[in-house]
């Protein structure tokens, strides 16, 4: 990857595509520092820090929301909205056609009826967090005379405004830059916020005695866990069944076309972190509810829900492991359609060997990526849950929620993304060379 970017630097059109991805990136970060008048930094990052599902999402904003700045929603509605347009996308009919059939024009309206939907989820959320919090008194309403209506109102405009902020920040970056902009600003949030777990921890080193000594190994012991994580990220992601299909020759006219082999690719882990992220959004919608409208009840249903299936405890993992399996397959179904692919196949006079054409090709397919799907389902359940009690065990929990299961899935997949698509710049600059 190091030399894919020297090489990269050494290109004017690829370099400046880098250099406007930085500038974004950077106009980001700036905006999660940025405060928004009328709340108290300080007391909604203590409010922040005492729940465990809001401090998962700020860890993911890179610390924006404890920080009460800009864009304190971050990527968030966005993410939310796209898993809300794709269940719809798979359940209504006329919006199935228009995914699979609209082509350019069905996938500007599909991106449309996503911002729209991203614009409901985080009035929504901001009216939450000003009103929630306001009532712990995060609120500055001195600023507004008093008034706390005004305020409030500013407080959800501001953060309105930062959210859709962010979506024309990740459309400039997949426009004008390089790689897709909405992963790169959840990338740049997590490495932010583990930046700052792995400065605390050498600020215990720098203080000095048996504090030291503990942190100095924690470090040590943190990174090789992380490494070998990483290593089996990057395997598992590689990993694919690869499925031969020979095509028979073909007549047309006085040329003859067809066989050749080739082969369908099926991989492990095809879905990413759409599982993770489906099955963790539905399992924590309750408690984001809970710890926006009622942050300080802690008895009746609301504590009994925190208490036994909030995050962190054992019964959340086992429902969130489930959920990742049923989703995996769910997701599978959506983007691998056998159907259509044995009928494609057959179409253009292709066959696998050894297996008929048509309805048992379909059929042999959908036995092999229901095998792959498990393994590579199990391979998500495993993430979601083992780096976190690792992390937590060796004394980083503050890590457990910028290098949780989603985290590091997603700065792997960005950075290998983000590789491929440096190489696909290059190769592109190369054939225009060669042409000319």
């Amino acid at each position: 990857m190091f030399k894919t970017l020297a090489d990269a630097f050494k290109i004017k059109e690829v370099r400046n595509k880098i250099i406007l991805t930085l500038v974004l990136l950077f106009v980001y970060r700036l905006g999660c520092w940025l405060p928004i008048p009328g709340i108290d930094a300080e007391a909604l990052g203590r409010n922040v820090e005492g729940n465990t599902f809001l401090s998962l999402l700020s860890s993911i904003s890179g610390g924006a929301l404890a920080q009460g700045s800009l864009l304190a929603l971050g990527v968030s509605p966005y993410i939310t909205s796209s898993i809300i347009i794709q269940l719809l996308s798979a359940v209504i009919p006329s919006w199935q056609r228009l995914a699979k059939e609209g082509g350019a024009d069905g996938r500007k309206k599909i991106a449309f009826y996503t911002k729209i939907a991203a614009l409901i989820i985080a009035t929504a959320q901001a009216i939450g967090i000003a009103v929630g919090f306001g009532a712990a008194g995060t609120t500055h309403l001195s600023l507004f005379g008093g008034n706390e209506f005004i305020c409030y109102s500013f407080i959800v405009l501001m953060l309105v405004a930062g959210a859709m902020f962010t979506v024309w920040l990740g459309e400039k970056i997949t426009e004008i830059g390089i790689g897709n902009g909405m992963s790169l600003l959840i990338f740049v949030g997590i490495l932010s916020s583990a930046s700052s777990a792995i400065l605390t921890n050498f600020q215990d080193i720098g203080q000095g005695g048996k504090d030291a000594q503990s942190a100095i190994w924690r470090l040590i012991l943190f990174l090789m866990v992380l490494v070998a994580i990483f290593a089996l990220v990057v395997f598992v992601d590689g990993g694919e069944r690869k499925i031969g299909v020979q095509y028979a020759k073909q007549m047309k006219g006085r040329k003859m076309y067809g066989g050749q082999s080739t082969y369908i690719p099926v991989r492990v882990n095809a879905n990413g972190v759409m599982p993770i992220i489906f099955a963790s959004t539905i399992l924590t919608f309750p408690q984001m509810l809970f710890s926006i409208f009622w942050p300080d009840v802690t008895t009746g249903f609301i504590g009994w829900w925190n208490k036994w299936i909030g995050a962190g405890t054992w019964v959340y993992a086992i429902i969130m492991a489930l959920l990742i399996l049923a989703f995996a397959y769910f997701y599978t179904m959506l983007n691998f359609d056998t159907e259509e692919i044995s009928r494609q196949i057959q179409q253009n006079g292709g066959f696998i060997p050894g297996i008929r054409p048509g309805r048992p090709t379909a059929q042999y397919l959908g036995s092999i990526n229901k095998k792959i799907t498990l393994f590579g389902a199990i391979f998500l359940a495993f993430m979601a849950l083992i780096p976190t009690l690792v992390f937590t065990g060796i004394g980083l929990g503050g890590l457990a929620g910028a290098f949780s299961a989603t985290g590091m899935l997603i700065v792997v997949s960005v950075a290998l993304e983000f590789d491929k698509q440096l190489q696909a710049q290059l190769m592109m600059k190369n054939y225009r060379g060669f042409l000319k």
